[in-house]
């Protein structure tokens, strides 16, 4: 037996004691703070046992694990359909991935202990103005001595009401491009002038918050980088959302094709061949999906991995699961029109077929909207010129 296969063993075993009981039904019609309350437990548990963090280094707790062990463990939470780690997806990923990469050993020593005992961190990006752009962000950061004193407003900052820290991105200066004039801090959410008011959504959830900031003081001790240089920190940050994430997504897709078979099942509907045809599709799609991020990470485990090939993961991700979602309202019929409970912290599928739906388009809008996933394939994979910056029109 392979390592690889014995970890598989661990991991699943694992699982099969700890994920907690019941946990869809228990998050479904409930208030936020309930959602919070299992996302703190069941981070504590996942970190204790080191299933975490196995994308950190070797020196931190559960670390070092290398990219074909953490896609085990990555597939092995999917099958054990585990809730999703939501509220600390930003810590662990972003925040860990930017000081990893870019930040001091001071930064290092200051934050990400603090992740692993259960820090919330936030991403202070999107703002009214500037959403897939973040070119255009408005919000600024006046060095004073030696802070930065921040007045703006971001929007879009998932978890922000429950953040103990964010990752911001300012504008420090004139610069054209205007990336040149963006700079990279860290912010104490608790520090004095920041005002964060949850986003009621149509689904029922209020997952998302705008931030105003007034006169807010940030030490120069806090910036990421140097400053006019937040644009190459953000790309570090956003690279993060890339690879095994997307492994997991998919691969709670094609596990949760069972659910559609069972709506099937409960409406009568496992001898219509119009779904039937549709499902065979879908399923075809669903497992060529699979496939696309398994060969992505296949390729970053060789070293061999090209800028765009994480366009087409998401890309492939975010059109497969509208399809599922759009599939599980047509068997549902109009029932599936109705209103249900809304379930927090469940996966994308979660069987609530309308909201699901809803909730697809996120993904075509998240972490680079579909249109900027193709422009990264054809301009960087496919070397076709890049659009022009404005359409003249004859007159």
């Amino acid at each position: 037996m392979s390592d690889t296969d014995k970890l598989r063993q661990e991991v699943r075993s694992w699982l099969k004691d700890n994920v907690p009981k019941g946990w869809r039904e228990a998050m479904t019609g409930v208030e936020q703070e309930a959602f919070v309350r299992l996302q703190r437990e069941w981070f504590a548990k996942l970190s204790q046992a080191g299933y975490a963090t196995p994308h950190w280094p070797r020196e931190w707790p559960g670390g070092g694990r290398s990219l074909a062990e953490q896609k085990v463990i990555f597939e092995e939470v999917a099958r054990a359909d585990a809730p999703r780690l939501i509220m600390y997806f930003v810590a662990l990923y972003h925040a860990a991935s930017t000081l990893f990469e870019c930040g001091t050993q001071a930064q290092k020593e200051k934050y990400l202990p603090g992740i692993l005992q259960g820090n919330v961190w936030c991403q202070g990006f999107s703002e009214p103005n500037a959403g897939s752009d973040l070119a255009s962000v408005r919000t600024r950061a006046e060095l004073r001595g030696d802070k930065y004193v921040i007045n703006g407003q971001k929007i879009w900052s998932t978890m922000a009401q429950y953040a103990d820290r964010c990752l911001m991105l300012v504008r420090t200066g004139k610069s054209d491009p205007p990336q040149g004039g963006l700079t990279y801090l860290l912010l104490d959410m608790k520090a004095k002038g920041i005002t964060v008011r949850p986003i009621p959504q149509i689904t029922g959830d209020d997952e998302f918050s705008e931030v105003f900031f007034d006169d807010v003081e940030v030490s120069v001790e806090d910036r990421v980088g140097e400053e006019g240089n937040g644009w190459a920190v953000a790309q570090a940050t956003l690279s993060s959302e890339r690879g095994l994430t997307l492994v997991e997504l998919n691969q709670r897709m094609r596990y949760s094709l069972a659910r559609l078979v069972a709506s099937m099942r409960e409406r009568g509907r496992l001898n219509d061949a119009s779904i039937l045809r549709d499902l065979g599709r879908l399923t075809a799609k669903v497992n060529a999906s699979c496939a696309v991020a398994d060969q992505y990470l296949l390729k970053r485990i060789s070293g061999e991995e090209a800028v765009g090939d994480a366009s087409i993961v998401k890309l492939s991700y975010s059109r497969t699961l509208r399809e599922f979602a759009l599939l599980g309202v047509r068997i549902g019929g109009l029932e599936s029109q109705y209103h249900h409970s809304f379930m927090r912290g469940s996966p994308q599928e979660t069987g609530n077929w309308m909201v699901d739906f809803m909730n697809s388009y996120n993904w075509t809008i998240a972490g680079g909207s579909d249109e900027i996933q193709r422009n990264i394939i054809a301009e960087r994979l496919l070397g076709m010129p890049r659009e022009p910056k404005t359409w003249k029109v004859d007159a």
